[in-house]
């Protein structure tokens, strides 16, 4: 078991009685004290501990935690998220690590634990898990009076876009998230579970594997409605729609609606939940509205 106790007699978690939760590895977690230097290795949840007033307490980040860009900038890169610097991590002499199951090394994380480094393992598989980790970050954190307005507006986002969808005929969407092979997502991811509370439904969310290689052949078959290129992990821009003039009597192309999207409406499940449910909801909504196009995304 894992324990968090912060170095300062000052850092005691508000509350009371020590915190016991489980990472997504099964190991248990025991939080004593409020932890006071703090490595995160989640970009997404790095972006949520700065939204939690944690700035002072994080001493490390990967050189993919990008936001908030002022924060972050003075903060000690330990590596990218696949492969971290972990004598780095360990001469931070942190009190508590994120880490992410999908995110990072497990080969890494793993050498984390064994160094005896205090690991939090996660992995958001929607939504509504998204905000559970929030509120856990944040009692693990001693951060919920900060982290209340911002889990509270992504469960009323979450409770608006399901409530919009209700009885609606589901949008079918195609989502890629590489190219050369292309590749997409499937059910149990949190971009599954994106496009499935906001209207949608992923055409690829049957394939056995998480992030299954597709052919576009295989694409046009299924007939997406909308397809959402994200600028995450993979780059998509503007040229890349080239790639489906091929399958001009598919759905989406013949409508115009393929769409860029900022990839952290996607795939970052920390304060940008509710902002990202209520853009992939509009951009459903345009391709049920007869003429709409992508020439309307502004």
């Amino acid at each position: 078991m894992e324990e968090v106790a912060g170095r300062r007699a000052g850092g005691v978690r508000p509350g009371g009685p020590p915190l016991t939760l489980a990472d997504a590895w099964g190991r248990l977690l025991t939080v004593r004290q409020r932890p006071e230097r703090i490595v995160s290795l989640v970009p997404s949840l790095t972006e949520a501990l700065f939204a939690f007033g944690l700035e002072q307490e994080i001493v490390g980040v990967t050189r993919f935690c990008v936001e908030p860009r002022r924060g972050v900038a003075g903060k000690t890169k330990v590596g990218g998220t696949k492969a971290l610097d972990v004598a780095k991590i360990e001469a931070l002499e942190p009190d508590l690590v994120l880490a992410g199951a999908e995110e990072n090394s497990p080969e890494d994380v793993a050498q984390l634990i064994d160094h005896g480094c205090p690991v939090f393992v996660t992995l958001v598989t929607s939504v509504e898990s998204a905000i559970g980790l929030l509120r856990e970050l944040a009692a693990i954190t001693g951060t919920t009076a900060a982290a209340r307005p911002i889990i509270q507006g992504a469960k009323e986002a979450l409770a608006f876009v399901q409530a919009a969808g209700a009885g609606r005929e589901r949008v079918r969407v195609f989502c890629p998230i590489w190219r050369n092979p292309y590749q997409t997502c499937s059910r149990g991811t949190y971009m599954d579970d994106v496009i499935s509370v906001c209207g949608g439904r992923n055409v690829f969310g049957e394939r056995q594997e998480r992030y299954p290689p597709v052919e576009l052949a295989e694409m046009a078959a299924l007939d997406p409605e909308v397809v959402l290129l994200s600028s995450e992990p993979y780059r998509f821009t503007k040229r890349h729609k080239v790639d489906f003039k091929a399958f001009a009597e598919v759905t989406a192309v013949k409508n115009g609606h393929i769409f860029l999207i900022d990839g952290r409406m996607l795939t970052w499940y920390g304060p940008r939940i509710a902002r990202g449910l209520s853009e992939v909801k509009r951009l459903l909504d345009i391709a049920r509205v007869p003429g709409e196009s992508s020439e309307h995304q502004p």
